[in-house]
């Protein structure tokens, strides 16, 4: 999808990179964030208490918080006291502050002074705020009164050496943790001030009216006729798909907003943000403003996410779930030269949603998943929270401790890792991933064939939707987990021939619809001697709804070297594909493209059950080809087998992949970083056993035995 409007770090002074916070979140007390005690003056002694021993476990920093109400009850009006004790204890007993900003608990006066600045839906019900949303950011008044609140915060803690950075938001919708039960169907925002920031950005794309007539097969006479869709019809859907790419854009513009607000008071002070459930697993259709985290990262020194891998309900999240998305917050977090990402909020204790309760954290979880973490190039892991949720829906939860104040073997095992790493800090802060040779296309318009016939209203926990676009992003990767090759997401959106060239390998899976612009990359990335990998019914879409002329479409079926003949869905949604090299059944969801060799250089690779072609090998320029007719990547996610593992694998030496780790004995993950001549080893065991592991990583080998669900580090000079 086009991005109409691009928002840049650059303009911002740089940061001062030279501390990588171990924190747990701490308010002062036992309040929940983002609540506040009061009369925390009188209750310094007390927090101390906490302090101190944050400090003695090994954390070095706190992550305390501030919401907006609290903060500025009366406007320009400002109560700091909490704040200002957090910060005063930090620097008492040698700790560092990070300050969650919540502006989605706003203060009353702020509706009171703007009336119309309430959220609205698409049926045009307004959301009345209960502690939460808050207000529409797209107020001119409420967008003024936000931005002079994070001012007054970095005006305040400007030059206090305890002070580090910010985190300005938690987890960025349009809506946050208000789910209006009395609207069916809710969609956010849909008030007047979003709408006229909707026709901006269409101006922007499009420059005139006749051309956004032509887009969205409208009769407009002027821009105050347009409005966000609110239909599926059977028609043109691109103005769904322009509401969706616009909410992303300017969900953007705000956090760049908010940076410029602190940056411009408080320039040397670290500037991150974190998503609720990276894009992975969310889908662009939610009904709360789904964020797109390639955007939000280039407006922060650091991007990240929340990390709960047992949070109050499962979505298949195991060891690989939980891989991928290290891997994918890696990839933006790392993307366009950028230094890393934050663990915004990692699970300390179990989780719950009101009768729904997790499995227990141990600590071998919370070594594992801080591991994992760092392992990738982590630049910052902040514990979610010393104490357990002390009311709402997630009361009794999330806790590092037990609410009394008992101290737990999770929060030694934390405060462990984070006393390693304080140790190494210049270490961990230079580290940086390989460069992979694998990469996955990430690509959100994969969600949009249909528009609204395909939207998500409702998910999961951090939004996870467990649907086909999920399970193919995921099934390409459990395939090759156990290779310990490393793979990187790259988002389709920011697809450069500079960037494609480090990849041996790429792998395209559900491209039912592409943006035009990433086919003229993809031919350029196999004709210098790529190897792409794609699935069925690849660019059958372009970013406007449009359906090609020939399947593969944007001239990619001369890529491809074949062309779709015929398509029809499984039977039951499943079918199989046997692989011609072994006589391998590969199964296969959704689908059933018959594929038509259409270069002197293909061949049939693969059939159905009753013959008909079903993948082609081929070469392009330097470069070759898979084309496969149905989606084995999803069917892996959803049931794996032997058999495509093996197919996964044997991909890897078809392009040429050189894999860094080689396995001599027990299957453990291997991650490796490079800082400088030093290379950073983990290893980490996920099984229930110990194990006795032995690999070669570089040349180099390596021998250690793991406890059950434990983890190791070293370092190597080159």
């Amino acid at each position: 999808m086009s991005r109409a409007l691009v928002f840049l770090l650059g303009m911002f002074p740089l940061f001062a990179a030279d501390f990588l916070p171990m924190a747990v979140w701490y308010g002062g007390g036992k309040a929940r964030a983002p609540m506040l005690e009061k009369n925390a003056r009188a209750k310094k002694e007390l927090w101390r208490k906490d302090v101190r021993q944050i400090k003695a476990l090994g954390f070095n920093a706190i992550r305390t918080w501030i919401d907006w109400a609290s903060g500025e009850p009366r406007q320009r009006q400002y109560d700091f006291e909490n704040l200002d004790v957090i910060l005063e204890l930090a620097r008492e007993e040698g700790l560092r502050v990070f300050l969650q900003v919540y502006m989605d608990s706003a203060p009353q006066w702020v509706g009171a002074k703007y009336p119309d600045s309430l959220f609205v839906s698409s049926n045009g019900q307004t959301v009345q705020p209960e502690s939460s949303p808050g207000y529409c950011m797209d107020h001119p008044g409420v967008r003024s009164a936000d931005l002079a609140f994070y001012q007054a915060l970095a005006e305040h803690v400007r030059g206090n050496p305890a002070f580090a950075g910010w985190d300005l938001w938690s987890e960025p919708h349009v809506i946050n943790w208000a789910t209006p039960t009395y609207i069916s169907n809710p969609e956010f925002c849909y008030c007047r001030n979003t709408v006229a920031k909707f026709r901006s950005w269409l101006r922007n794309k499009y420059g005139d009216l006749d051309r956004l007539n032509e887009a969205w097969y409208r009769r407009f006479d002027s821009w105050d006729q347009v409005e966000p869709s609110r239909l599926s019809t059977i028609l043109s859907y691109a103005d769904y798909i322009d509401w969706k790419m616009f909410i992303a854009d300017k969900l953007g513009g705000d956090l760049h907003d908010r940076t410029a607000a602190v940056k411009a008071a408080a320039p040397t002070a670290i500037v991150t943000s974190h998503a609720a459930g990276v894009g992975l697993f969310a889908s662009p259709h939610h009904w709360e403003g789904q964020s797109d985290d390639w955007t939000m990262a280039a407006q922060v020194d650091y991007y990240g996410t929340s990390f709960y891998p047992k949070h109050s309900a499962f979505v298949d999240r195991d060891s690989v779930w939980r891989a991928a998305l290290l891997d994918f917050t890696r990839s933006f977090g790392f993307a366009n030269g950028r230094g890393g990402f934050y663990i915004g909020e990692l699970q300390g204790g179990f989780g719950t949603i009101a009768l729904n309760v997790s499995p227990t954290v141990t600590p071998e979880d919370i070594r594992v998943w801080t591991w994992s973490a760092i392992a990738r190039g982590a630049k910052g892991v902040n514990y979610y929270a010393w104490y357990p949720m002390s009311s709402g829906y997630e009361s009794g939860g999330f806790g590092l401790n037990q609410l009394d104040g008992t101290i737990t073997e999770r929060a030694r095992a934390a405060g462990a890792i984070a006393q390693t790493v304080n140790r190494n800090q210049k270490l961990f802060l230079e580290a940086r991933p390989p460069k992979a040779q694998v990469a996955i296309v990430y690509n959100p318009l994969a969600h949009f064939v249909g528009g609204r016939q395909r939207a998500t209203v409702y998910a999961g926990p951090q939004g996870e939707v467990a649907g086909i676009e999920r399970d193919s992003l995921l099934g390409i990767y459990r395939a090759l987990f156990e290779t310990n090759v490393p793979i990187d997401y790259i988002h389709i959106d920011h697809l450069t021939p500079g960037d494609m060239r480090q990849y041996r390998l790429v792998f395209l899976p559900y491209p039912v619809m592409l943006p035009e612009a990433s086919a003229a990359v993809l031919r350029a990335y196999v004709q210098s001697g790529g190897a792409l990998v794609a699935e069925a019914r690849l660019g059958w879409n372009n970013e406007s709804g449009r359906a090609s002329e020939r399947i593969p479409g944007m001239g990619l079926w001369e890529v491809m070297g074949c062309r779709e003949t015929d398509v029809q869905t499984g039977d039951k949604g499943r079918t199989a594909l046997k692989w011609l090299a072994n006589g391998d059944e590969l199964a296969a969801r959704w689908y059933e493209e018959t594929l038509e060799p259409m270069s002197p250089s293909a061949r049939v690779s693969a059939r159905f059950a009753d013959g008909r072609a079903a993948a082609v090998t081929s070469t392009y320029g330097r470069g070759r080809t898979l084309m496969l007719g149905s989606f084995i990547s999803a069917a892996y996610q959803s049931g794996p087998t032997p058999a495509v593992a093996r197919f996964y694998r044997s991909l890897l030496e078809w392009a040429g992949v050189e894999l860094p780790v080689v396995t001599e004995r027990g299957q453990v993950e291997v991650r490796y970083l490079e800082s400088g001549s030093t290379t950073l080893v983990f290893a980490i065991n996920h099984s229930k056993q110990p194990v006795d592991a032995a690999f070669r990583l570089k040349g180099r080998r390596f021998e250690h035995r793991l406890e059950a669900q434990d983890a190791w580090f070293t370092t190597s000079r080159d």
